[in-house]
């Protein structure tokens, strides 16, 4: 029998991880996963944020903890696995959002920068993807990865973001080998590829360790075909529908929401 569209969104009874989750993209999806009746457990290196996000969303009614984590540190991936297990019996939906963008020219980029954005976008993404998946495996009732790309996953936005372009081209093809490995577990692992978004970081000018140019994403604006950046809830969103029975045949998909971007 076919489910309505409202069975079809309803997350009741499951709980996710979503990092970054305390501002920005990952509040947005933090908040449609919560609306859609998931339990969520924030996972952010800003304990305060993600303490004063988290207690926005309970004040709501939606059930919503925090945790201060460093996705780059094992120690930190292994506690937040186990605290969604204690706090809510287990983990269904895990969305790797945490990333850093440091804008820095290729003659600047220091190895130490470089090494810093290799390890939160893409070792944090491998720490708890890897760990969430054997927990996964052991609850036998399948899931859902999500992932964060960008559409620098596919072709570079601006100058400045190489190190940040190398880590989403590698999110990128470990969702696709984890995909083909899980798939027999009734584990479906997708990504979504975020264009130009309104978030504290961008609307303040800096991507977290480094600053974007002004000039450059007033003319990355220009580019877009609906001339307008997105929400984070427009990510939230598709997100949820990722996360959902919606997307029941989809694994190894990576969904773009860039505003057109790309077509230019």
């Amino acid at each position: 029998m076919m489910k309505a569209v409202t069975e079809l969104l309803d997350l009741s009874g499951k709980s996710a991880i979503v990092t970054g989750g305390a501002v920005g993209i990952g509040q947005g999806i933090t908040r449609r996963l919560a609306e859609a009746g998931a339990s969520v457990l924030i996972a952010d290196i800003n304990g305060d944020e993600a303490i004063r996000a988290a207690k926005s969303f309970s004040d709501a009614g939606l059930r919503v903890e925090s945790i201060a984590a460093d996705v780059s540190d094992e120690a930190d991936v292994r506690e937040v696995v186990d605290t969604a297990v204690r706090l809510f019996g287990g983990v269904d939906i895990l969305v790797n959002n945490a990333g850093i963008y440091p804008s820095v020219p290729l003659a600047s980029l220091t190895p130490q920068t470089f090494d810093r954005v290799v390890a939160v976008n893409l070792r944090g993404v491998f720490l708890l993807t890897q760990r969430v998946a054997e927990l996964l495996k052991a609850q036998g009732r399948g899931g859902s990865i999500i992932n964060v790309t960008s559409i620098d996953a596919l072709h570079p936005s601006m100058v400045g973001l190489a190190a940040y372009d190398a880590t989403k081209h590698g999110v990128w093809g470990l969702t696709k080998n984890v995909a083909l490995e899980l798939a027999p577990h009734d584990i479906q692992v997708n990504a979504v590829a975020p264009g130009g978004i309104l978030t504290p970081g961008t609307q303040a000018g800096t991507g977290s360790q480094g600053e974007i140019d002004p000039e450059m994403m007033k003319a990355f604006l220009a580019t877009l075909p609906m001339r307008r950046m997105g929400e984070p809830d427009e990510i939230g969103k598709v997100v949820l529908f990722l996360a959902s029975d919606m997307a029941s045949y989809m694994t190894g998909s990576q969904v773009v929401v860039d505003g057109g971007a790309l077509l230019r």
